[in-house]
């Protein structure tokens, strides 16, 4: 399992400055700091062998003694160095495990077993890597503030949880585009390179079913990549804002039930 837990070089994210902490990750829900959440749930899991986080050499000092609680003889836990940009901390993690590998981010506290096995069922069968992704409806279903921006595509509007699959090789290799692309945003040419610009128009305009939109990047990329749809809708809510930390802090009480959930990939390292 990887957690991203990093935040961008020089800067400190507003929400932990509010919370007067030096990392979004150590801001306290519900009596635990957000990591201890999110490692609570992942390494629960019955089939997590082994947790890498990501994050700097600074932020390590304070999480360290957090995670470290976590860790027994048959799950360790590893810090590594994060990198400038995600795909960049992402491959650091992959160097460090074997295959599959799940992902995720270190403010995702209401993450669930079931959310998992979801995940290492389509690698399973075939996919090189997936993300997890729930429909507007189930979304605003959960809590009408959840989520307010939403990709909208022919079928319907999306929003990603945050949790991700790379089943092998394959699939590392195309997250090198994503490292050479940098901040995408800031440089559009790196955009176009990476998913084509006609690609991008059909998803932008709603003109391809989010299905379709992935059998296309499978083709842009020489991979099997899968959407796969979790229809519990609290799943696409991390800690980004203080909104979403109130909405968080409600529904702790129910995922903490969800641990329960029987793991049906026992045997897969994550």
């Amino acid at each position: 399992m990887i957690v991203l837990a990093a935040q961008r070089a020089g800067t400190t994210n507003p929400l932990a400055d509010a919370h007067g902490v030096s990392h979004k990750c150590l801001i306290p829900v519900a009596g635990e700091t957000l990591i201890a959440r999110t490692l609570a749930s992942v390494s629960s899991h019955p089939g997590c062998r082994a947790v890498h986080i990501l994050i700097e050499p600074d932020g390590e000092l304070a999480v360290r003694p957090i995670a470290e609680s976590f860790a027994t003889e048959e799950l360790p836990i590893e810090f590594i160095v994060s990198d400038s940009n995600i795909a960049g901390s992402v491959l650091r993690g992959c160097d460090n495990g074997t295959a599959p590998f799940v992902i995720t981010t270190a403010d995702n506290v209401l993450i669930s077993h079931d959310s998992m096995n979801r995940v290492l069922r389509a690698m399973d069968t075939g996919a090189d890597a997936v993300a997890a992704l729930a429909n507007k409806d189930d979304i605003r279903a959960v809590h009408p503030a959840a989520q307010r921006f939403f990709y909208e595509f022919r079928d319907h509007g999306y929003a990603n949880c945050n949790l991700y699959g790379l089943a092998g090789e394959q699939a590392l290799n195309a997250v090198e585009i994503f490292r050479e692309g940098g901040q995408f945003m800031n440089h559009p040419r790196r955009l176009v390179n990476a998913f084509g610009l006609f690609n991008i128009l059909l998803m932008r305009l709603g003109w391809v079913s989010i299905d379709r939109a992935f059998e296309r990047l499978s083709k842009r990329f020489g991979i099997t990549m899968r959407r796969v749809a979790l229809s519990d809708g609290t799943q696409a809510i991390d800690v980004d804002n203080e909104r979403t930390y109130r909405i968080v802090g409600r529904f702790w009480k129910i995922v903490s039930s969800s641990l329960k959930y029987d793991c049906l990939n026992r045997n897969v390292r994550i």
